[in-house]
């Protein structure tokens, strides 16, 4: 149905339209923010439960894929773990008194060993207070990238579970494929422990996690406990399909509608490709889900804040400038021939906080790309040495320029060496990255018009330069396997996946180099291959905004709130006079935002619109129409429906006057219809005009009423036309 938007001026109609908006839709009115967890960088997005129109929104469903450190990868038959026995024992329900005593003396210990970690098939941490939450009070989930949605299956395999998901067409497929390869790998845990026998592990049983190393256990507990119950195990193939098939899929910018209440679109955050910020507007409060952002990419489409402009509330969601720092403060230390390489290396791709740059002419995609051109060299030098180079990658844009990099210095060096992409969804990834433009970068889309590849790995792979296979383990690999070389494998958690395999083979090498990301914890995710004499070089990549670019970017959106998280209080500027309203949210605590908005929108249907007859007040240059409909609610926007009625009760519609009485323009009414009268002023405020032809009567004029007085009916009615005449009315 076509609508038309009309600004009109009626007293009577915007009354009653405002009494039943509070009084029958009384929850547009406020809204409930709870973050449930801030999350750790890139990997670990924030999660949060919004209240809105009485529907309750999960913004992302993560996993902390970095809890998994506390578990020993899977022995090999080159690499005897000195922890399997310690893992049958602990899947025996009488462990004997000496293991238990062995037990105890580990938790004693000043240093964690190999020993110490977790031998069993690894359970995945979900979000700390999800698990708290009746699922079946989730109404919808958004998701602004593949990270976010990784916990997904977890929410969805739950039969109490029926909110409606949405994400972009993207975050989903490379979502998808993440989950994927996650149950891939974690099948060789299965298949060397073979089936759990309860839902139980031994492992998180009491009287086991007393006996942990403190490291450990404030990892699975957390310091109050709080934590123990985030933890499941991990879902199947066929979970992730389900969970996929729940989704709704966006393109760039589509509008999707919840219960015709809640509308949704999305933008790109610069982050990923395919990463989003979100706007969701609700009948009386437009609010913008500002994500981690970057704003100007080396591979994904830039940080489109146009489109984020002018909305009522921000809920400001970056933390990445939060893990920055505390990654700075905790530099891991290696064990290894390569510690001091590893600490000049981390400090020159570190972020220089004090280079403050505009927010336009931003140099985020150039400081990048010098960070993966560093790598880049790092990696030359590795192989020009004889050593090979292992990424376990998380970040698949990084990926994409780190191979398009090596593949230059390596032809620029006359170095010919292999890459290796290891993987069950390698292929997928780099043939679905070559076909989503509108996600990309303008110099990428360029390359698309010009009929060019959108990445270089397409040439690399015609060149046979860049080899892909799903496992190391299969007579193809073996066949075209060569050292040195550069892999390209998962998992950056260094716990399960192709590369424990690697690392095991070259960890005793010096001329050898991995390549870490600065979140990781080092020497816990290096501590089951000790000892470590290879190269480690652990990279800071952009996470996020800037600290000096935040208060530019509100200031530029110039929202009338802003939900600011209290970790990061002492980096945001005071906001400037007459401007935004800042109010700030921790973990675990409801903020109550009372709506923005004292006016609203109504759209008028066509033929409703083309019913009005305006009419012009006396006094004033406004014409103003009387309308009859029934209010409803429409893609989240307040619409007028006519009222289907008999004709006869339209035409008998009484007439609304209003306004004040002027007693000067009455008597000029009178006199027209042939009534003399005089106008008398009252002490008490009263306006009086007496009738004494042709019979005796009184207008008695009050502030908020007018008294006729008349004897006779006919001289009444004309005293009450005369009024009338002299009102404004429909």
């Amino acid at each position: 149905m076509q609508l038309v938007s009309l600004s009109i001026s009626l007293l009577i109609f915007v009354f009653i339209l405002y009494m039943c908006l509070e009084v029958s839709s009384g929850e547009f009115v406020n809204t409930l923010q709870t973050l449930l967890s801030k999350g750790n960088g890139f990997h670990f997005p924030p999660c949060y439960i919004l209240e809105l129109c009485g529907f309750n929104v999960l913004l992302e469903c993560p996993v902390d894929l970095s809890a998994l450190k506390i578990f020993s990868p899977i022995p090999s038959h080159s690499y005897q773990c000195t922890d399997v026995e310690d893992s049958v024992s602990l899947a025996s329900n009488n462990p004997s008194s000496d293991e238990r005593e062995h037990k105890r003396r580990k938790v004693e210990k000043k240093s964690l060993e190999a020993k110490d970690l977790i031998c069993a098939e690894p359970w995945f941490k979900m979000v700390t207070n999800l698990h708290l939450w009746d699922l079946s009070f989730i109404d919808m989930v958004i998701i602004s990238s593949p990270m976010g949605m990784l916990g997904l299956p977890f929410l969805t395999r739950n039969k109490n579970f029926s909110a409606k998901i949405y994400a972009t067409e993207v975050t989903t497929r490379l979502g998808q494929l993440m989950m994927e390869d996650l149950v891939s790998m974690n099948m060789e845990f299965k298949q060397f422990y073979g089936p759990e026998e309860s839902e139980l592990p031994e492992w998180l049983k009491w009287n086991e996690l007393e006996l942990l190393p403190i490291e450990l256990k404030n990892i699975l507990m957390g310091e109050d406990g709080a934590t123990l119950g985030a933890w499941q195990s991990l879902y199947s193939t066929a979970d992730v399909k389900d969970c996929i098939n729940k989704c709704q899929t966006l393109k760039y910018a589509e509008e999707a509608c919840y219960n015709d209440t809640l509308s949704i679109k999305a933008f790109s955050s610069g982050l990923e490709i395919g990463a989003s910020n979100w706007i969701i507007n609700a009948p009386r409060k437009n609010i913008t889900y500002l994500s981690s952002s970057i704003f100007e990419s080396a591979h994904a489409m830039s940080f489109d804040y146009n489109s984020l402009h002018g909305n009522d509330l921000i809920l400001f969601s970056d933390f990445s400038t939060l893990s920055s720092i505390i990654g700075a403060s905790n530099d891991a230390n290696v064990s290894g021939s390569s510690q001091d390489s590893q600490s000049t290396a981390t400090g020159a791709l570190r972020n220089d906080l004090e280079n403050k740059d505009s927010l336009i002419s931003s140099d985020d995609s150039s400081e990048e790309m010098d960070k993966i051109a560093f790598i880049g060299s790092c990696a030359i030098d590795s192989v020009r040495q004889g050593g090979s180079v292992v990424i376990p990658f998380g970040r698949i844009g990084i990926v994409l320029l780190l191979l398009e990099q090596i593949s230059m210095f390596l032809e620029s060096s006359n170095i010919e060496v292999p890459i290796f992409m290891i993987s069950t969804v390698a292929e997928e990834i780099l043939a679905y990255t070559n076909i989503v433009p509108e996600w990309l970068c303008k110099q990428r889309q360029e390359n698309l018009y010009s009929g060019d590849a959108l990445f270089g790995h397409v040439e690399l792979l015609k060149r046979k330069c860049l080899h892909l296979f799903p496992a190391i383990h299969s007579i193809e690999f073996l066949k075209t396997w060569q050292e040195p070389c550069i892999v390209f494998a998962p998992h950056w958690c260094l716990r399960l996946g192709p590369v424990v395999h690697l690392l095991r083979r070259w960890c005793g090498d010096p001329n050898s180099l991995l390549v870490l990301e600065q979140e990781v914890d080092a020497v816990l995710a290096l501590l089951p291959f000790k000892p470590v004499v290879l190269k480690v070089l652990q990279c800071s990549f952009l996470s996020g905004i800037k600290i000096q670019k935040i208060q530019s970017v509100l200031d530029m959106l110039r929202p009338k709130l802003v939900l600011f998280p209290q970790d990061l209080r002492v980096n945001l500027p005071t906001p400037s006079p007459s401007s935004y309203t800042v109010r700030h949210y921790s973990e675990n605590e409801t903020l109550h935002i009372t709506s923005l908005k004292k006016d609203f929108e109504v759209n008028l249907a066509t033929d409703l619109a083309f019913q009005l007859r305006p009419t012009m007040l006396k006094q004033e240059n406004l014409a103003i129409a009387r309308v009859k409909g029934n209010l409803i609610l429409h893609h989240g926007k307040f619409m007028l429906d006519p009222v289907r009625e008999l004709v006869e009760s339209s035409t008998n519609q009484r007439s609304m006057k209003w306004g004040p009485l002027d007693p000067n323009l009455l008597l000029q009414a009178l006199q027209e219809k042939g009534l003399n009268g005089s106008f008398h002023q009252e002490a008490s405020k009263v306006s009086m005009i007496l009738i004494d032809d042709p019979n005796k009567a009184s207008i008695e004029i009050h502030a908020m009423r007018t008294v006729i007085r008349a004897d006779d009916e006919s001289l009444a009615s004309l005293l009450f036309e005369a009024v009338k005449s002299v009102l404004n009315g429909i």
